[in-house]
């Protein structure tokens, strides 16, 4: 028990946020989704978090598939190696290329003393049946339960980045070999 009680101590958490599916919103000009800001923090007020302080960081909000090397190898990057030294990283990102900046963030990042995990949403936020609130809330426990390392948690299933894909027939990600 003793144990425990040392994991569910207070704890910061960062959420730095990029965009995805998780942060679009249903443009009624265009007839479609699209990512015009960050609403994390709306979601985030929602929940009951005790004994947890959560830092969110907007640092774009774009379409997973528009992100460039630039936006992964140096944004990103560098908000992570900024953040990280004390307390746990959640990304919101796109599912399209989730896996591709894990593994970037896992070879640039090195003696790592918390996990930095990757979530998002098949779904966005506010559309009925997302699992975008669902994937939010389940990356914060992790943030405070998983080892120091890159993670992918999705669906109440954690992925290590290196063993991970998206399967789109099947709307989630699956653990390969």
């Amino acid at each position: 028990m003793e144990e425990w009680r040392s994991i569910l101590r207070t704890v910061k958490i960062h959420i730095l946020t990029t965009g995805g599916t998780i942060e679009k919103v249903y443009s009624e000009q265009s007839g479609t989704v699209l990512n015009v800001a960050a609403r994390i923090n709306r979601y985030v007020e929602l929940l009951r978090l005790p004994d947890m302080r959560i830092e969110v960081t907007p640092l774009m909000n774009k379409d997973s598939l528009e992100m460039t090397t630039e936006d992964r190898g140096e944004q990103l990057l560098d908000a992570v190696r900024e953040r990280i030294a004390d307390s746990p990283v959640v990304i919101t990102h796109g599912t399209d290329t989730m896996v591709e900046t894990g593994k970037l963030l896992k070879a640039r990042l090195s003696g790592l003393e918390h996990p930095v995990i990757l979530t998002g949403a098949m779904t966005p936020l506010g559309f009925e049946r997302s699992d975008g609130l669902q994937n939010l809330t389940e990356s914060l426990f992790a943030a405070r339960v998983l080892a120091p390392g890159l993670w992918i948690v999705f669906h109440n299933q954690v992925f290590d980045v290196d063993h991970v894909r998206k399967e789109r027939e099947l709307a989630r990600f699956v653990a390969v070999e």
